[in-house]
């Protein structure tokens, strides 16, 4: 049975890893793998954000009638970092290393903070609200292995 839980988590290492792609070639100044790189993440990221706010988090809340809580917060944090990426993609486009680098690391921070608090509480709220539904609802999204 895969979970909320399990799947998103997989998820965040995975974009993880995309992300410290484009940043390794942005620091050896490869702006064309920085920036195929780059929008591999942001395509992974747009797909996970999707994911949480089309499907999961309105589950979450019809089930529970709490929607102005958590899942609020995350939409909000999944906001400033939709804008930070904007920040990235022109840092890139410019060829702007030092930029693209501090960005990368006020990212790195902010995403640390809130995959933290969706992997060991969100989710675990997602999984216990939804239940047998958790499967239905992380197949569709669940990567092919």
């Amino acid at each position: 049975m895969s979970s909320i839980s399990a799947t998103m988590t997989r998820d965040h290492r995975d974009c993880d890893t995309l992300f410290a792609a484009a940043e390794a070639a942005a620091a050896k100044r490869d702006w064309p793998g920085a920036a195929r790189a780059f929008e591999s993440f942001r395509a992974a990221m747009d797909r996970h954000f999707r994911m949480e706010e089309e499907t999961l988090f309105p589950a979450f809340e019809a089930h529970t009638g709490m929607v102005s809580g958590p899942t609020e917060v995350m939409r909000m944090e999944h906001a400033d970092m939709r804008e930070l990426f904007d920040r990235l993609a022109a840092a890139l486009a410019a060829e702007d290393a030092d930029e693209f680098l501090g960005l990368a690391e006020t990212f790195n921070l902010l995403e640390q903070q809130h995959n933290m608090k969706e992997e060991q509480v969100l989710y675990a709220l997602l999984d216990e609200a939804l239940g047998a539904d958790a499967e239905k609802l992380v197949a569709a999204f669940a990567p092919a292995d």
